[in-house]
């Protein structure tokens, strides 16, 4: 398979007037400039919102942006997600920060696999939203990968296979790699700890594995490695089988883009047609982050 950059990525198709948008990659992601987050105008934020659906992940340079303009930011996409692992912190619920110290050492940071925020939940959230205000001088990459493009890419006779299936998605696997302090008695997996009921993780929902957007129109795969167990009415040996090729399939290098973090950085995407995988390569440095999550629609 061959993928080559089909020009459609110069922002100047879209018209923009109040925001510049440069590519990432050819695949997605593009970063913004010439705004300031905490102070959009109705047609930046317009611009912006067009752009996150064009790129799937956009990101915003040297932003400066307290825990209150991040919310009052967030509720201009929609309603507050509910994070189905951690409470908010303290003085603003619907923010969690994510702290690393430079003197945590763990196996595996959360995240570190390719995934799609909390597909478990019967409304799974729709925009993920992540300011960081501290990161490593290296390391500490995220990827994404463009779901909607690994659908485009499918046969036609892959397309009309997966049409009417349903997939598991399910926190039981991660939750398997839960470890439990002995001192505290917290339970965390890498870095995080879990404060909300585990059982509705596990548990999970039957989602369609292929979504359709409901602001685009696009079809894309609802499908990742931490969380697809199973396909409704297959066996677990039929359903590995799909799922197996699927899994490989969004992870092709080809439909993804790599950013690297620097101090002051806010990042945005559509969960809706991405996957994201966080790397765990910067022991000894410190990383603050703050994320918020917009509410999303049942996946049809």
């Amino acid at each position: 398979m061959q993928f080559y950059p089909p020009g459609q990525y110069d922002d100047k198709t879209l018209g923009f007037t109040g925001i510049h948008a440069v590519p990432l990659a050819s695949a997605m992601g593009a970063e913004i400039r010439g705004v300031d987050l905490a102070r959009l105008s109705e047609q930046q934020f317009d611009e912006i919102k067009r752009a996150l659906f064009r790129f799937k992940m956009i990101y915003f340079r040297n932003q400066t942006i307290s825990p209150a303009e991040q919310e009052t930011l967030t509720l201009r996409f929609g309603n507050f997600g509910v994070d189905a692992y951690t409470r908010g912190m303290e003085g603003y619920q619907n923010i969690q920060r994510l702290i690393k110290e430079a003197t945590t050492v763990v196996p595996r940071v959360f995240g570190e696999t390719w995934h799609t925020d909390s597909p478990f939940l019967p409304r799974p959230p729709s925009i993920s939203l992540l300011y960081g205000l501290e990161v490593p001088p290296y390391g500490g990459d995220t990827w994404w990968s463009n779901t909607e493009l690994a659908y485009e890419f499918l046969s036609e006779g892959m397309k009309k296979l997966l049409a009417p299936l349903r997939v598991h998605m399910s926190g039981r696997e991660v939750i398997r790699n839960t470890v439990v302090s002995t001192e505290q008695g917290r339970k965390k997996v890498g870095e995080i700890e879990i404060t909300m009921d585990q059982k509705h993780i596990v548990e999970g929902n039957f989602h369609p594995l292929v979504r359709t957007h409901p602001e685009t129109g696009k079809k894309s795969l609802y499908v990742d490695q931490a969380y697809s167990l199973g396909i409704h009415g297959l066996d677990d040996e039929e359903a590995a089988a799909i799922l197996g090729y699927l899994k490989r399939h969004v992870t092709r290098e080809l439909f993804t883009c790599r950013l690297h973090w620097e101090n002051r950085t806010f990042v945005m995407w559509d969960n809706r047609s991405v996957i994201h995988y966080a790397f765990n390569d910067y022991d000894g440095y410190r990383r603050e982050m703050f994320r918020t999550i917009v509410e999303g629609e049942v996946p049809v």
